[in-house]
């Protein structure tokens, strides 16, 4: 029931993710519903009556201690159970990216996002690349990859509906990877407080049929004259961008 509260999934990792969450509301809501249970009980019994006196129980006998060990080894268990289901996920979406079918370079400033997309030659810092700002524009059902920088700060480049959140550090070239599953337009966020205009650094991420994205590519090339794209120095915060 909580999972039909998430944003709509249009990624191919994304029921894997979904997953590990339902497991980890599953444990974490039965740990609290059993613990809040267990108090209420407890203050019902234990009540304050008349004519009673509270004892100190210094905890010092293992029967006493099991009261606290007892639920500790529980924990630990049920974290390993988390962790063992989550670690394929982690290699999926972190340290298997399959073979892109396109790579972008995104980078990242106070407050936009800025695309570059490589010439037909699949090469970047050729006169024949594509700079778009704002739109992230990408064929549905094949693998993309982001090849990440940040120009400042922290940012940190966040999708819900692909499940794919990415930190962003300056000096590092940090890359990730996704294939949507469904045309549309979704919401590109920054999910790392940056700066004072923090709130405005928003983007669209664009999803095409692979026909319409060859006729996109081919309508920018011509736009931007043979492919000569323009470089982007600094860029405002840009949800209302125009769209290309």
């Amino acid at each position: 029931m909580i999972l039909s509260w998430l944003p709509q999934d249009v990624s191919t990792f994304g029921p894997s993710i979904d997953s590990v969450l339902k497991l980890i509301i599953y444990v974490v809501g039965t740990a609290f519903v059993l613990a809040e249970g267990t108090l209420l009980v407890f203050i019902i019994l234990y009540r304050r009556r008349e004519g009673g006196r509270a004892a100190f129980v210094r905890g010092e006998s293992l029967r006493q201690l099991a009261w606290v060990l007892i639920p500790v080894v529980i924990v630990a268990i049920l974290d390993v159970a988390i962790d063992l289901q989550a670690k394929p996920v982690w290699d999926l979406v972190k340290e298997e990216s399959p073979a892109p079918a396109l790579t972008i370079k995104l980078s990242a400033l106070q407050f936009g996002w800025k695309f570059t997309y490589p010439g037909p030659d699949g090469k970047f810092g050729t006169p024949d690349e594509l700079v778009q700002t704002t739109f992230l524009t990408v064929p549905a059902g094949q693998v993309i990859r982001l090849l990440m920088t940040s120009e400042d700060v922290i940012h940190s480049f966040y999708v819900p509906q692909l499940r794919l959140r990415q930190d962003i550090i300056p000096g590092r070239e940090i890359p990730a990877w996704f294939e949507a599953t469904q045309p549309g337009k979704y919401e590109i966020g920054c999910s790392q407080l940056c700066g004072i205009s923090h709130f405005a650094m928003k983007g669209i991420l664009r999803v095409l049929t692979p026909e319409d994205y060859q006729q996109w590519v081919s309508q920018q090339r011509l736009k931007s004259g043979a492919g000569a794209g323009k470089s982007a120095s600094r860029v405002r915060s840009s949800a209302a961008g125009k769209e290309g």
